[in-house]
C-alpha cells in the first residue's frame, strides 16, 4: 500500500513527482503530499485524490523533493497524518507498518520530540532527527534508523542543506530511476518511466543515496554493493487509459492479448515441458508428491480453480491456502510438496511471508506465478513463471486473473506430463485449446451490452449470491468479490449444492442470483439447483454454455457463451462476472478504479 517517488535532478521535478503520483495512485487514495527544497523545506498536502495535490502544486519548482500518495494504516484520513512527515527540516515518506513505533515513541517524547499526528512514519522522522545528532551525515543517519525499525518499509528522506536523496527498503518494493537528467526512486517502475526505463531493485536493507551525478548503495550490513541495472519492458503508453473510461475497463478488454502474450512460449509446440517454469524444473519437479498453493484475494481464487485441474490431471493432492493464515498455524512440512506462490504483484506481504515460512520449514521446491519480473516473491522463489498480462492499474484485477488461471493450467498438464498420465492425444488437445483461449474470449467480451441490461436490473439491489460447482464454485467467489470490490453490493458465493445448507433462507425477489452452468458433468445438478432458487420466488440470472441445455422462463434470465470450453470453461466463465459487475458499479456511480477503503497491492500485513 502507499505509493513513494522520489527525485533529484538538474530541471523541475515537482511535475514529475506529481505525475508520478498519478501513476501510483492505484497504491492508495486517502491523501497525497509532497516535500521539496526550495531552497528550505517546503511541504504540501491534501486530503483525498492526486488531483487535489496537483492543484496546490501548480506553478512550483524545485530540483530535489519527494511525495507520497497514502493508503491509510495508523490514523485517520487526513492533513495532519497526510506524507510527508518532517521534523526540523527533515522530511520523510514511508509506505509499511512500523511494529516497534510506540517504544520508540516513548522515548522520543520523553526527549522532548512533539507528535503531531497519528502515524507510525513521524516515529521514523523524529528518530533520524536524534540519530544526527551523532551520525556523520543524512545516510549514516537513516541507515542507523532503519536498524532501530521492526516491520515493513519503503523510505524516502530528503533534509535542508543536503542535495541528497536517501532511500531504504525492507518488507515493501522500492526501485531507482537512473536518467540523464538526474536520478529517481519509486515503489513502482510506472511512476518513473516519464523521465526513464533504466531501473535498479533494491534489495531486503538496502540503503540508497541519490544524487545528480548518480547513485550508492550499501547492504544491510552497511557493506557497498552494486545492483543490476534493468531496461523497464513497460512503455508510457502501457499505463496510459488511452480511448477507454476506466483502466478496469480497458484491462478487461486487453485479456486476449494479455493470454497470447502468456501463452506465447507454446505457440508451436507439441508437448508440456517443464522448462516453461525455468532451467530448474525438471529438477525442482521431479519427485513432487503434492502442491501447496499460497496466495490472496483474486489470487487466491485462481489457486482454488488450479486445485480440480492438478488432481484431475496430475493425480497429485493438491492445497490452497490464504497466505495470511498460513503461516500462524501449525502445518505438517514435506520436502516433496512444491509450493507455488500467486501474486500479480509478487510484493503481497502476506504471501511473500507464506514461501518464507515454507522454505524454513525445509519446503525448497518452490515457484512463482507472477506478473512483475523483479518483485520480491519472483526472487525468493527457485522457479518463477512470468504472466505477461502487462500493467494491472484498476484495483479490482482481471487480466491477472485470467493469465494466471493459463498458467495454473500450463502447471497441471506439465505435471500430469512427468506423472506419465498425459497421452499424447490428449496433450495436443490440450494445446490447441490454449493456443485458441484469446480467441474464443474476445468471442465472450462481445456479449458486453447483454451484460450491461442485466446490470441495470440489480444494481439497486443491496445483496447478491452467487452459485457455481466444481471448478466453477471459485468462479462464483471471483464473480462475488467483483462485484462487492467495486459496487458495494453484498455478495456471497457458494457451492450450488450447498444451498439447502443455510443460503436458501436469504432468498427472496430482493436478492438476485447468479449461476454460472457450463456443460459439464454437474449440469443437471446445478439444473436442480437453479428450481430451488426459482420455486422460492429467486430472480435467476445464469451464464451458461452454448449448447448448455437451460431453456429461459419467467424470472430466469440467461446468456449463452459463443462456445464450450472443457477444462478451461473457468477462463472464458470469468469475463462475464467481471464485465456485470462493471456495469453495475457504473449504474451506481462508484469510483471503479479505486474503490473506497481498498488498493492495489497489499504490502502490509
Amino acid at each position: 500500500m502507499c505509493g513513494i517517488v522520489a527525485a533529484v535532478a538538474n530541471g523541475n521535478i515537482v511535475p514529475v513527482l506529481v505525475e508520478g503520483l498519478r501513476k501510483l495512485e492505484y497504491r492508495g487514495y486517502d491523501s497525497a503530499g509532497i516535500a521539496f527544497l526550495n531552497p528550505q523545506l517546503e511541504r504540501l498536502r491534501s486530503v483525498g485524490r492526486v488531483a487535489e495535490l496537483a492543484a496546490q502544486a501548480e506553478g512550483k519548482a524545485a530540483q530535489i523533493g519527494i511525495a507520497h500518495t497514502r493508503w491509510a494504516t495508523h490514523g485517520v484520513p487526513s492533513e495532519r497524518n497526510a506524507h510527508p512527515h518532517v521534523s526540523s527540516g527533515l522530511a520523510v515518506v514511508h509506505n509499511g507498518i512500523i511494529e516497534n513505533y510506540a517504544e520508540i515513541k516513548q522515548e522520543l517524547t520523553a526527549a522532548g520530540y512533539a507528535f503531531t499526528s497519528d502515524t507510525d512514519t513521524e516515529v521514523i522522522a523524529h528518530l533520524m532527527q536524534e540519530t544526527l545528532k551523532t551520525a556523520t551525515d543524512l545516510f549514516e543517519a537513516v541507515y542507523l534508523t532503519t536498524r532501530r525499525l521492526v516491520g515493513a518499509y519503503a523510505i524516502a528522506v530528503l533534509r535542508e542543506g543536503t542535495e541528497r536523496i536517501v532511500v531504504a527498503r525492507q518488507g515493501a518494493p522500492l526501485l531507482l530511476g537512473l536518467g540523464k537528467e538526474g536520478n529517481y526512486a519509486a515503489s513502482d517502475a510506472s511512476a518513473l518511466l516519464q523521465v526513464t526505463r533504466q531501473m535498479v531493485y533494491l534489495e531486503e536493507g538496502d540503503v540508497a543515496e541519490l544524487s545528480r551525478e548518480g547513485i550508492r548503495i550499501v547492504g544491510a550490513d552497511g557493506t557497498a554493493v552494486t545492483r543490476a541495472v534493468h531496461e523497464s519492458s513497460l512503455s508510457a503508453d502501457a499505463v496510459e487509459l488511452g480511448t477507454y473510461r476506466h483502466y478496469m475497463q480497458k484491462e478487461i478488454f486487453e485479456q486476449p492479448q494479455a493470454l497470447a502474450a502468456t501463452l506465447e512460449m507454446i505457440g508451436g509446440a507439441q508437448t508440456f515441458s517443464p522448462n516453461l517454469f525455468g532451467a530448474a524444473a525438471p529438477e525442482v519437479f521431479r519427485g513432487v508428491k503434492s502442491v501447496l498453493i499460497v496466495a490472496c484475494g483474486t489470487s487466491y481464487h485462481a489457486g482454488l480453480v488450479a486445485r480440480y485441474w492438478i488432481e484431475q490431471l496430475a493425480a497429485l493432492p493438491c492445497t490452497v491456502e490464504v497466505a495470511s493464515e498460513y503461516r500462524y498455524r501449525a502445518s505438517v512440512p514435506n520436502p516433496d510438496q512444491l509450493v507455488v506462490a500467486i501474486s500479480q504483484s509478487g510484493e503481497t506481504a502476506d504471501t511473500l511471508a507464506s514461501i518464507k515460512h515454507a522454505k524454513a520449514l525445509g519446503m525448497a521446491r518452490t515457484l512463482a506465478i507472477c506478473n512483475v519480473a523483479e518483485s520480491a516473491i519472483v526472487r525468493e522463489c527457485a522457479l518463477r513463471f512470468l504472466t505477461r498480462a502487462g500493467p494491472e492499474i484498476g484495483v479490482a484485477s482481471t487480466k491477472a486473473f485470467t493469465t494466471q488461471l493459463a498458467t495454473l493450467f500450463l502447471l497441471a498438464a506439465t505435471l500430469a506430463k512427468l506423472g506419465g498420465r498425459l497421452s499424447h492425444e490428449a496433450e495436443l488437445g490440450y494445446l490447441d485449446s490454449l493456443r485458441h483461449l484469446p480467441v474464443a474470449l474476445q468471442k465472450v467480451l462481445e456479449l458486453e451490452t447483454d451484460i450491461a441490461a442485466w446490470a441495470g436490473l440489480f444494481a439497486d439491489k443491496r445483496h447478491a449470491l452467487f452459485l457455481g460447482r466444481g471448478p466453477h464454485y471459485p468462479i462464483a467467489l471471483e464473480g462475488a468479490l467483483k462485484l462487492k470490490e467495486i459496487s458495494y453490493i453484498h455478495a456471497e458465493a457458494y457451492p450450488a449444492g450447498e444451498l439447502k445448507h443455510g443460503p436458501l433462507a436469504l432468498v427472496d425477489r430482493e436478492m438476485p442470483v447468479i449461476s454460472v452452468a457450463p456443460n459439464d458433468t454437474l449440469l443437471e445438478k446445478l439444473k436442480s439447483n437453479l428450481k430451488e432458487v426459482a420455486a422460492r420466488g429467486g430472480e435467476l440470472y445464469v451464464f451458461a454454455d452454448g449448447d448448455s441445455q437451460v431453456e429461459e422462463e419467467a424470472g430466469l434470465h440467461i446468456l449463452r457463451l459463443p462456445e464450450h470450453y472443457g477444462m478451461l470453461s473457468p477462463v472464458l466463465h470469468v469475463v462475464p462476472l467481471q464485465l456485470l459487475a462493471y456495469h453495475a458499479a457504473l449504474v451506481k456511480g462508484t469510483d471503479v478504479d479505486k474503490p473506497r477503503n481498498l488498493a492495489k497491492s497489499v504490502t502490509v500485513e
